[in-house]
């Protein structure tokens, strides 16, 4: 998915570039699961009609509109604005780039906290 993402705004065009390329790569599996958060190309007329036309192997789920605890990937950002972009003192984007690539690289692992989603499953 990351041919002609450089400078391209993220919006419907491109989403669904993307599911197009899940079809493709994922052609055994007879259901694609998605999730998504509630960005308005997510809901777009293009989508609808894409999904009219692939939703029986493509289904999206959306996350609640405001639940970044139970959106891992709210947490990898957080982890990473404590420890990185908070206090740094970089000069340039790329200085502060390798500042996060080299936390990716050295960094141990963290867990994720798991609980929050073990109280939807039981409920």
């Amino acid at each position: 998915m990351t041919e002609g993402l450089k400078g391209e705004g993220r919006n419907s065009a491109l989403f669904i570039r993307h599911l197009e390329d899940l079809r493709r790569r994922l052609r055994r599996y007879r259901k694609i699961h998605v999730i998504c958060d509630n960005a308005i190309f997510h809901h777009s007329r293009a989508l609808q009609a894409y999904l009219a036309q692939h939703g029986d192997r493509i289904v999206i789920h959306f996350l609640p509109k405001y639940a970044p605890d139970l959106n891992p990937i709210e947490r990898i950002w957080w982890h990473w604005h404590e420890e990185i972009t908070r206090n740094h003192r970089c000069q340039t984007i790329d200085e502060l780039l390798d500042l996060v690539f080299e936390w990716l690289e050295h960094r141990r692992p963290f867990e994720i906290e798991r609980d929050v989603y073990l109280r939807f499953k039981t409920a």
